[in-house]
């Protein structure tokens, strides 16, 4: 199973890349358009492409925060817990997100679906809105396998050293 939690380092890692380009292109997109409406001038579709950039930041991004364990976590009560607790309380909660995560991203390809079949596409760019959901979708597939490495750490010994 540590071949398991490797191929996700390194899966999480390539997707955090890809959130650190949409999140470097935003900021860019932003400055660009900030400098050019000083000249009296503007780029065309800044606000839908923000928004679209921001949701393939945020999205691409949560896979390897997770990972690494960089979010909040507030575990006052389960400090208090033996081992055998915390393994047991740590596993349901990481089994709960799974469902959570499961339920999140199969909905998010129906609706992905759905915007291809309709030909949902941005107001102003005519930017089809399908591959950004279907890319959330993947992103939340792929947070239920990183989960699933934090249950193969935790029956390891590897999740508290971290």
């Amino acid at each position: 199973m540590n071949g398991f939690v490797q191929k996700m380092n390194a899966l999480t890692r390539y997707f955090n890349y890809i959130a650190a380009g949409g999140l470097a292109s935003l900021m860019f997109l932003t400055v660009g358009d900030v400098v050019l409406r000083t000249f009296k001038s503007a780029i065309v579709g800044t606000y839908e492409l923000v928004g679209l950039l921001g949701a393939v930041a945020i999205g691409f991004s949560f896979p390897r925060t997770a990972f690494e364990r960089h979010h909040v976590a507030v575990d006052t009560l389960t400090a208090k817990l033996p081992r055998r607790g915390r393994m047991i309380t740590d596993t349901l909660t990481r089994c709960a997100a799974i469902c959570f995560f499961f339920i999140l991203g199969w909905n998010l390809i129906l609706i992905g679906m759905d915007y291809h079949t309709t030909g949902e596409v941005s107001p102003t760019l005519q930017v089809p809105f399908y591959p950004v959901v279907y890319a959330m979708g993947v992103c939340c597939f792929l947070m239920c396998l990183v989960l699933v490495s934090d249950i193969v750490k935790i029956f390891t010994g590897k999740f508290e050293s971290q």
